[in-house]
């Protein structure tokens, strides 16, 4: 793909390759985190399906929020024991569990694609201990201190709440206004750019290692180290 004429997007075919990139490379560099895993898209009844269709998921992340007494950022990554189904079940309600030092909260990440913006999109839903779900204000205090700032300044980390492409149910994203242009600017920067190509397998690399900054989900240096080989 020739830079100059490369307009920062991505086609379907593209984003899953990239995703597959993305996935065993996370797998390599992160082996004690959870793993990124790749899902096929759901059937869905009068849309017409395509070769490749799916997103990244990443589910069942334990957030442990610092306690107000305690202004340094803890937090740590385990995975979940408790079942999907079980979850579901209690999605509809809303409420908070509080506990005498820290609060443990649960997330589901997706990485979707979006065919209007020809972009990945990360989406996410919070919930408790109980499975019942997080408001924006709860899911706020979770997120770094560094991305309050963030936030507030740059357009394309504005949290939003939507219906789930796939599954029909509300959860929250960054959108993904401006990512195009900051990705062919920061593509700009490396290596593999002297070649005139775009590597898409490198793509969702650097998208993440600014976007999962936001959430306070840190791509390993491994990754990043190893963008351009």
């Amino acid at each position: 793909m020739d830079v100059s004429s490369w307009d920062g997007t991505l086609s379907l075919n593209e984003f899953s390759l990239a995703a597959q990139a993305f996935e065993e490379k996370w797998k390599i560099s992160n082996s004690a985190s959870p793993p990124w895993l790749w899902v096929n898209a759901p059937i869905r009844p009068f849309v017409a399906s395509q070769k490749v269709d799916g997103f990244l998921s990443m589910e069942n992340i334990c957030l442990l929020r610092p306690s107000e007494d305690n202004g340094a950022e803890v937090s740590r990554l385990e995975e979940e024991k408790t079942s999907l189904s079980e979850k579901e079940e209690a999605i509809d309600d809303a409420t908070l569990v509080h506990s005498n030092h820290h609060e443990v909260h649960y997330y589901d990440f997706h990485i979707v694609y979006s065919a209007s913006y020809r972009v990945p999109v990360l989406y996410f839903r919070g919930y408790d201990s109980d499975g019942l779900p997080l408001q924006l204000n709860e899911i706020e205090k979770d997120l770094p201190a560094c991305s309050a700032k963030v936030l507030l300044e740059s357009k394309w980390t504005f949290i939003t709440q939507e219906e789930h492409p796939y599954f029909n149910r509300p959860w929250y994203k960054l959108h993904p206004c401006g990512t195009s242009e900051w990705m062919k600017l920061l593509f700009l920067d490396e290596a593999v750019l002297a070649e005139s190509k775009v590597a898409i397998e490198l793509h969702l690399v650097s998208w993440f290692s600014v976007v999962g900054q936001v959430i306070g989900l840190r791509v390993p240096i491994e990754m990043v180290n190893g963008r351009i080989n």
